[in-house]
């Protein structure tokens, strides 16, 4: 029996002639999507497999199709005779164009055989002479094919074609079953007692060997260490480093990849000639006082070292000078190369040395990549990539990277071992990882952990792109947006639209136990960014100029216009954190909050005078002087009665419309008059607590702050079970309604399931006719046929978004990341929903 391996991702060509078995063999051994025959796209494009003459225009149908099978990294299996060198060559070169190895599968079987299967099928009508040429071509290229290209060639006769196995190789590259925890290590060079000093402050610990020497460690806890190469050169003890290393990947502890200087040294071990410089003849003086077997073993471990690692189920990757998106899992001379050396422009600096293209600022990938080779003062996350490499060997420090919890641990260079060419310089033009207009463009999904895949429109895209470059405060601050909320069921209670009843069976019915219903201050929905100090601002948000923080409305826009009083309300809010010790019990030096800021018309004061008050004055002016004139007309024995009482009644909602808006509107000077009202912590450093704590500890941890800027959001918990518990919380809502307040948002007090929704706003009967109008109570039976499936679909989508943001900013993720989910809500608010509602 024949057992053919091929790589689990790779170009497998089929080679046969005619009736060879190729189709059978196929549908025997691969999935019928992993299989593109010649013959089936000559059908796509002449509804006839067996027309020749369409045979150029199938074929390119057939690179198309492989083409972009290889580039999303698919096995793919090619159908076709491939008898001659042409129609490989074109292949093997798209193959190598997506940096993917090609396998052939040779179906050797005598001319006589495949005429016979030939004059079998009706559908084929060519003569025995085209078996008899393809043989030929066959023959001949059966001596070289192995130098086509192909990794490997597998030939297949007799018996052995029928009873053949397939199985599949993964690539070297490819441990994404382990995941993790990891200590990522940079560049060591030489530097062994960093490299113990480091191993120990991470919690590991030393094997020493007869000598005393450590040959391999072991972590407590089951960590894996991950070396980013150039484990050797310019330090002092290069076989000591590798000694220890060595044996830890011996003993499954750690992995390696290559570096450039590992590769240099074997090719100089094998005697090749190479320029002995850049502290490669101090490892040759190093090992030349070895044993010969430890030179050999040495060799042999950094000859066998590859070029990149992807792990944690693709969630992290880790190569010597870093790796592009498009080269994960791939393998190719080309990708080996970018994995050792990085990306060039062909250009040298003033040391002589290459000048490397910044991959990394263009990096749009969702693996973490983590890399050395160029040396920076301090490790720093360009998107979601990080260079390890602290110039150890050159007087700096040995750096690891915990993963995945992403802390940074370092021991300084005992001393300069090695004096660089050029000095060492911070990651130059720093990228804030800003969303690109190419994230945005056309129809996009945005994945999220608690709602799935949300669907972006185009149409919406362009509409919030429009906001965001025009209107939003510096993107570097805009790291969430919240969610719209919807109404409740409409209530069938007589003269009610809404009623906290619907709202609290509602979320019963979903198996939510208890529910927490906040007051609705009626002030404009507000976002809080705050850091403790610039540095942490510069550091976290890569905001340098000073500020330490924003206060944003719910599409993104700055409340104030003035910077200084932006500024002065958030110093005033950091005052209120600090006094109330939040830095230091939160364990956080930055703070995300969801609040409300009053008065209304701080913001909306414009729309109150255009809209509402408009409406209000014309009303108060027309509407008593036709009472009027309607009263005499009936005192003429007119009979007006009917359109006098609807008249009245007309008079009296407007007065109640012009105070239901009034008690939102107040005059401020300065921030003499504003008013913030925090209800919910969003996310600190490490943790989006929005999707987290119950809203008993945002709320408790925000009654801690004290100032005279921010106002407590009142509230009371609700058991749903509880007949006597809902009535009590109904009571309150209808006090809060019938003093003028706008209503209360009914919440799950624990975080829930993703179809449930976030929040529901039960607003009162007065404060609805700023929303429907002064006479909404007159058609109350055409309001309750409102729809509202949209508007709770959207608030569900934009929540999922909202978590999402801050799970990525929690995270440590770029800041293009975060802007993904956080432009979507803004584009879904373009979307047609009745504002109203």
């Amino acid at each position: 029996m024949a057992e053919i391996s091929v790589p689990a991702m790779s170009l497998v060509l089929l080679v046969g002639v005619s009736g060879s078995g190729k189709s059978t063999f196929a549908r025997k051994h691969f999935l019928p999507t992993q299989v593109i025959s010649s013959d089936f796209c000559r059908g796509l494009v002449a509804d006839d497999e067996n027309d020749q003459e369409s045979t150029p225009d199938a074929f390119d149908v057939l690179h198309y199709i492989v083409g972009t099978r290889l580039r999303r990294g698919l096995l793919t299996v090619v159908d076709a005779t491939n008898v001659q060198w042409d129609a490989r060559k074109k292949l093997i070169e798209l193959a190598k164009s997506h940096d993917v190895l090609v396998d052939a599968i040779v179906l050797d079987v005598p001319e006589e055989v495949a005429v016979a299967r030939n004059a079998l099928r009706p559908d084929r009508a060519f003569g025995s002479h085209v078996i008899t040429r393809q043989r030929k071509d066959l023959r001949r290229s059966l001596s070289k094919m192995s130098r086509d290209g192909f990794r490997k060639v597998h030939v297949l006769r007799g018996d052995d074609i029928d009873d053949a196995t397939i199985t599949y190789e993964r690539a070297w590259t490819d441990r994404r079953d382990l995941t993790g925890p990891f200590d990522v290590i940079g560049d060591v060079h030489g530097c062994r007692a960093e490299l113990e000093t480091l191993l120990e402050a991470l919690g590991w610990e030393l094997r020493r060997d007869d000598a005393g020497r450590p040959d391999g460690a072991t972590h407590p806890e089951g960590r894996t260490a991950v070396f980013v190469g150039d484990l050797v050169d310019r330090g002092p003890d290069s076989p000591g480093v590798l000694r220890l290393v060595m044996g830890m990947v011996a003993a499954g502890t750690a992995l390696c990849v290559s570096g450039n200087h590992e590769q240099k040294l074997v090719r100089a071990l094998n005697g090749r000639k190479v320029t002995v410089a850049h502290g490669l003849e101090r490892s040759l003086e190093q090992l030349a006082a070895e044993p010969e077997e430890f030179r050999e073993a040495a060799r042999s471990f950094m000859d066998k070292l590859i070029s990149h690692y992807q792990l944690d189920g693709g969630g992290l990757v880790v190569a010597h000078a870093g790796l592009k998106e498009a080269y994960h899992g791939r393998a190719s001379g080309r990708v080996r190369a970018f994995a050792l050396y990085g990306d060039t422009t062909g250009e040298t600096d003033e040391y002589g040395l290459p000048v490397r293209y910044p991959w990394a600022k263009d990096y749009r990938g969702r693996a973490m990549v983590v890399y050395g080779h160029t040396p920076i003062p301090e490790a720093e996350w360009v998107n979601n990539t990080i260079c390890v490499d602290t110039g150890c060997v050159f007087g700096g420090k040995l750096t690891a990277l915990r993963y995945p919890t992403r802390e940074l641990v370092s021991v300084p260079a005992r001393e300069v071992w090695y004096e660089p060419t050029r000095p060492l310089a911070p990651v130059t033009e720093r990228d804030p990882g800003l969303l690109d207009i190419g994230d945005v463009q056309g129809t996009r999904y945005v994945e999220t952990r608690t709602g799935g895949k949300v669907k972006i429109r185009e149409e919406n895209s362009a509409a919030a792109l429009e906001i965001m470059s025009r209107f939003a405060v510096d993107p570097r601050w805009l790291v969430y947006l919240p969610p719209t909320m919807a109404p409740p069921e409409t209530s069938s209670l007589e003269g009610y639209l809404e009623h906290p009843a619907e709202a609290f069976e509602e979320f019963r019915r979903a198996g939510v136990a208890e529910v927490v219903c906040e007051e609705k201050h009626m002030g404009s929905r507000a976002v809080v960014v705050l850091t403790r100090t610039p540095d942490v601002a510069a550091a976290r948000f890569g905001v340098a100029d000073g500020t330490c923080g924003i206060v944003h409305t719910r599409t993104g826009r700055p409340f104030f216009g003035d910077p200084d009083l932006m500024a002065e309300l958030v110093s005033r809010l950091r005052e209120a954190v600090s006094r109330a010790g939040l830095w230091e019990d939160l364990g956080t030096d930055w703070l995300v909050l969801d609040a409300e800021l009053l008065p209304w018309s701080a913001k909306a004061g414009s729309l109150i005078r255009e809209q509402y008050a408009s409406v209000g004055a014309a009303a108060g002016a027309v509407l008593p002087e036709a009472v009027a004139a309607l009263e005499a007309a009936a005192g003429r024995g007119l009979d007006v009665g009917d359109l006098l009482d609807r008249t009245r009644r007309r008079s009296g909602n407007a007065a109640r419309y012009r105070d239901a808006y009034g008690r939102y509107c107040w005059p401020v000077s300065g921030l003499s008059g504003v008013r913030l009202a925090p209800f919910q912590i969003l996310a600190m450093e490490g943790r989006a607590t929005a999707g987290e704590e119950p809203h008993a500890w945002h709320l408790s941890t925000l009654a801690r702050l004290d100032s005279e800027v921010i106002t407590p959001t009142r509230h009371v918990f609700v058991s749903l079970e509880s007949e006597e518990s809902r009535a009590a919380a109904t009571e309150w809502w209808t006090s809060l309604t019938e003093a003028g307040g706008e209503g209360m948002v009914v919440k799950p007090a624990r975080p829930v399931a993703e179809r449930v929704q976030p929040g529901v706003k039960v607003r009162g009967r007065e404060y609805l006719r700023i929303i429907y109008g002064p006479d909404y109570t007159e058609s109350l039976e055409v309001l309750r046929g409102r729809f509202l499936g949209k508007k709770r679909s959207l608030a569900l989508r934009e929540h999922a978004l909202g978590l999402e943001s801050l799970a990525r900013l929690a995270g440590g993720e770029p800041l293009w990341r975060v802007h993904e989910p956080v432009f979507a809500v803004l584009a879904l608010e373009s979307e047609p929903v009745d504002p109203r509602l």
